[in-house]
């Protein structure tokens, strides 16, 4: 997200996070302003950021996720808590919170979302919260997230869901983006995934070759003519996307989609060890760029941490568009001294 905040034109002066890694490769990349450690044991610090243009995150999402335990009790989802905590203590004049689609369309989660838009108007904020999927600006990947945004004392006149749709922009291919790179394996692409890909003996059938589940895993494949599906932190086994090289490479016809031919029409599943050399799984380096991560951008840690930090990222041109639409707003509707004069300063948490 700071990628993207800081290319819309915000000035990030401190941030925070939990990982390790995740705070080395922040520091590799933006700067010494990553705090790492636990956010409720800062909050009390925060009070000398009062009054800054923005603070933005996303606490994190496990604990809503469909993938995850879908707990509103989970200790990870108290954190949504300690976010809105920190916009009380520093009083932003905009604040973005993102967080998994689930949290804002599913039932079981509809008083946590009604608790957090509650805080937020009792301190003074005019609240939306508005869904998003990156493939509408400029992201190769069909991933879905929601914004909380609160602007502090604001006669809003237009709606900012209403007004988000001047920032979409089409998105590559799959194709477009890794092909690029040369083949996995190679000086361009090296840093390889090497879970083995096996057969699912009870597959689950869908319409598309690209959904479903024809392989062991949560690692789909993914279709080079159009968008990648979500890319999870969890990636770096099973459940890392799968790549047929001949079709990407040489547009060779699909062997994923021959294959799921075979299966709509009453085929029987190949052998459990029966599957091409031809699939392998989404390399680091692929999954760097289907998040739009700068192509330079250096990542700290072993194949499985980096892919944790990117499956874990907002992907940056969504954040950009959203970082594009908070600072209009401010720049349109608050233009008062105070925010002039600050110069879009912002925490990220």
């Amino acid at each position: 997200m700071d990628i993207g905040f800081e290319r819309a034109g915000f000035d990030v002066v401190w941030a925070n996070d939990f990982d390790r890694q995740a705070c080395e490769t922040y520091e590799t990349n933006l700067g010494s302003q990553i705090v790492c450690g636990d956010i409720n044991e800062y909050l009390s610090s925060l009070d000398q950021y009062r009054g800054v243009d923005l603070v933005f995150g996303g606490p994190p999402c496990q604990g809503f996720s469909v993938a995850g335990k879908m707990s509103p009790s989970d200790e990870r989802s108290q954190l949504v808590q300690s976010f809105m905590k920190a916009v009380d203590i520093i009083r932003p004049a905009a604040f973005v919170m993102e967080n998994v689609k689930a949290l804002a369309k599913l039932t079981k989660f509809q008083l946590v979302r009604e608790d957090l838009v509650r805080k937020a108007q009792e301190m003074g904020y005019h609240v939306e919260l508005i869904l998003l999927n990156s493939r509408e600006f400029g992201v190769p990947q069909n991933r879905e997230r929601m914004f909380l945004i609160g602007m502090l004392d604001a006669q809003v006149e237009t709606r900012l869901g209403d007004s988000v749709d001047q920032f979409k922009k089409e998105s590559p291919t799959v194709r477009d983006v890794i092909k690029p790179l040369g083949r996995a394996g190679t000086d361009t692409n090296c840093r390889t995934c090497n879970a083995k890909i096996t057969i699912a003996q009870n597959p689950v059938m869908r319409r598309s070759p690209y959904a479903g589940m024809m392989f062991n895993g949560q690692g789909r494949p993914l279709n080079p003519d159009g968008q990648s599906s979500t890319l999870h932190a969890s990636m770096g086994g099973n459940k890392t996307p799968i790549v047929d090289e001949d079709h990407l490479y040489d547009h060779a016809a699909s062997w994923v989609e021959e294959y799921h031919a075979h299966l709509m029409s009453g085929g029987k599943p190949y052998p459990l060890e029966s599957s091409p050399s031809r699939l392998r799984r989404l390399t680091v380096d692929e999954a760097i760029l289907l998040n739009t991560f700068p192509s330079d951008y250096e990542f700290v840690g072993g194949t499985s941490a980096m892919f944790r930090q990117i499956g874990n990222a907002v992907p940056c041109d969504l954040a950009f568009a959203v970082g594009s639409l908070v600072r209009k707003a401010l720049d349109d509707e608050l233009d008062e001294p105070i925010y002039r004069e600050q110069q879009n300063l912002s925490l990220a948490i």
